[in-house]
C-alpha cells in the first residue's frame, strides 16, 4: 500500500479519506495537516514541521501519543510539506499519496504542486488525491483507469513536453509538443475506460477528474 502524507491545505470534508487509512504503510502529517487526522480520529505515525500552524487542541491530542514528532525551526529553506515528503522518500518505499495539498493560499498550493518536480522526489510516484480528482507527474508512460466521460488534463511543467502518443481520449496526440504556458492539453475527455499517455521528453502534470457520482474504489 501507499504512504499517506497530509498537507495543511483546505479540505471541507475528510470522511472520504477514511478507507485509505487502514491499508496505509505509514501516515505522515506536515504540521497543520495533523488536524485532518484528528478529525478522522487517526493518530499519525509522524508529524513533521515547525509546528507554527498546529492548533493547540491538536497539540493536546498528540500529547502522550506514540506519534513521532519532528520539530524544525521556523527559519528554514523547506516548507513543512517538503520536509514531510522528503522524510517519506527517505524512510519508506512505494507510492506516496498526498492529501490536503490544494486550496487555501495560492503560493502554497502552487509550491505543493511543483514539489512533484523536486529532484529528490521526481523519481518516486507521488499522487495528489482529492475527493474527485487525482494528479501526478508523467515523464514516461501513464495509464489512467476511469470511465467514459472523465476529464483528463495534461499540463507541461518546467518546459515543453513531447507527447509520443495518447489513447482512449477524444482528442489524440501523436508526436506532438505541448508548449509550456499554453493551455492546449486542458480538459480532454476519456472515450474508453482506460486511457494512456506516452511522453517522449519533458514532464506533464496529469490530472484525472471524474463526476461526483462516481464511487471511489480507494
Amino acid at each position: 500500500m501507499a504512504v499517506l502524507v497530509f498537507a495543511n491545505g483546505v479540505m471541507e470534508d475528510v470522511a472520504w479519506i477514511r478507507p485509505y487509512l487502514s491499508p496505509a504503510t505509514a501516515v505522515i502529517a506536515a504540521d497543520g495537516g495533523t488536524r485532518y487526522l484528528m478529525a478522522l480520529d487517526w493518530l499519525p505515525d509522524v508529524v513533521i514541521g515547525d509546528m507554527d500552524s498546529l492548533p493547540d487542541e491538536v497539540g493536546a491530542w498528540l500529547a502522550g501519543s506514540a506519534a513521532h514528532i519532528i520539530t524544525h525551526p521556523a527559519a528554514k529553506d523547506e516548507t513543512d510539506l517538503e520536509l514531510a515528503l522528503l522524510y517519506a522518500v527517505d524512510h519508506f518505499d512505494g507510492e506516496i499519496w498526498l492529501f490536503g495539498a490544494l486550496g487555501g493560499r495560492l503560493d502554497q498550493m502552487l509550491a505543493n504542486i511543483l514539489l512533484l518536480t523536486h529532484p529528490a522526489l521526481a523519481q518516486r510516484p507521488i499522487i495528489l488525491v482529492a475527493p474527485h480528482e487525482r494528479a501526478w507527474l508523467v515523464t514516461e508512460t501513464a495509464v489512467i483507469h476511469g470511465a467514459v466521460g472523465d476529464t483528463v488534463s495534461l499540463i507541461p511543467l518546467g518546459g515543453d513536453a513531447l507527447v509520443r502518443e495518447t489513447t482512449g481520449m477524444q482528442w489524440t496526440l501523436q508526436d506532438e509538443t505541448l508548449q509550456f504556458g499554453l493551455a492546449r492539453g486542458v480538459s480532454n475527455v476519456m472515450v474508453e475506460d482506460v486511457a494512456t499517455v506516452r511522453v517522449g521528453n519533458g514532464r506533464l502534470l496529469c490530472i484525472h477528474r471524474w463526476e461526483v457520482t462516481k464511487v471511489e474504489s480507494g
